[in-house]
């Protein structure tokens, strides 16, 4: 791990006698090129005078490395590397950690920032900033929020024990609420006791960052209960949200189905900017507010609330 950056890594095929594209490959710089092809020939090169291309023994290898060499030393060889994205956009919010014991860590993540690296962020991910803050290579989220939206994200810091955390989250033996502002509609004026229970059948849209509902046996469930609403300037309502699922993009594609789609929202009901276009003046307002679960590790009752407060909610309760 450099910098809160785990190392990804590849098997090298054993060298054969028979013919095969393998007989090309003279150089380990030969072989990244044809089969990580997504980085350039001239990117990797420079990665490996860097330093991030390694064996399994922490050694760096040049650009020179004979492919044969490595690929003998055992069956199944494998080498590291590191993914690295020029010009990373920089996301301007920081993470607070709640709670950090043996087993777990808790985060309370901003808006805009990813769990996970993917696509075009690897070093601004909550991930990657726990990484290089604790030092813990086998730290992983049991669980993952949006991008857009902020609030907890639980942590397991030990790899024997994250199977069963995870499996809290396939079972639905965990307790979420999320709060979310969004427009008052008096058909969703029910209270937290007596909340609108909404199910429907979603799936992958055309876009491939949005999500849609289809009809079908359901797979999703929402319960929606009105917490509080205001009639000055704009007519809104802050909701609790509480999934029974954990589909992609579930809480807001469902409230839009409902008429109130939160305030905030890039895709739905339309998209407002293209994927990978950030306005940090105008952050989704849906909030991971609560968790909690018995730990299957510990048997304690666990239970976690954010301490961040939605800006539309802060501007009429201050």
């Amino acid at each position: 791990m450099r910098d809160g950056v785990s190392a990804s890594c590849v098997a090298l095929p054993q060298p054969t006698t028979q013919p095969s594209s393998q007989a090309s490959w003279s150089l380990l710089l030969d072989f990244l090129a044809e089969r990580l092809n997504a980085v350039s020939r001239d990117d990797w090169h420079a990665r490996m005078q860097r330093g991030e291309v390694l064996s399994e023994h922490g050694q760096a290898l040049g650009p020179h490395t004979p492919y044969a060499a490595l690929a003998h030393q055992q069956p199944q060889a494998r080498v590291f590397y590191y993914r690295s994205i020029e010009a990373e956009p920089t996301i301007p919010f920081e993470a607070q950690v709640l709670f950090d014991d043996e087993h777990l860590l808790v985060a309370d993540k901003p808006h805009f920032l990813p769990v996970l690296p993917s696509g075009r962020f690897v070093r601004e991910t909550l991930l990657v900033r726990l990484k290089a803050h604790t030092g813990l290579d086998d730290l992983s989220p049991i669980h993952r929020i949006d991008r857009e939206t902020a609030g907890l994200v639980v942590f397991s810091k030990r790899a024997q024990d994250r199977h069963a955390y995870q499996h809290l989250f396939v079972s639905q033996d965990v307790h979420k609420t999320y709060l979310a502002v969004a427009p008052w509609r008096e058909h969703l004026q029910h209270p937290v006791d007596a909340p609108l229970i909404h199910r429907s059948r979603m799936e992958a849209d055309t876009q491939f960052f949005r999500q849609r509902e289809v009809t079908g046996i359901p797979n999703s469930e929402t319960r929606v209960a009105m917490l509080a609403h205001w009639h000055i300037s704009q007519h809104l309502a802050l909701y609790q949200l509480t999934p029974r699922s954990g589909k992609t993009h579930q809480l807001r594609v469902h409230m839009n189905a409902l008429g109130a789609p939160m305030m905030g929202d890039q895709f739905y009901p339309e998209v407002k900017h293209a994927a990978g276009v950030d306005d940090f003046s105008e952050p989704l307002q849906l909030l991971a507010q609560s968790i909690a679960f018995t730990d299957p590790v510990t048997g304690q009752a666990r239970s976690f609330e954010s301490q961040r407060v939605l800006s539309l909610h802060a501007e009429r309760i201050s």
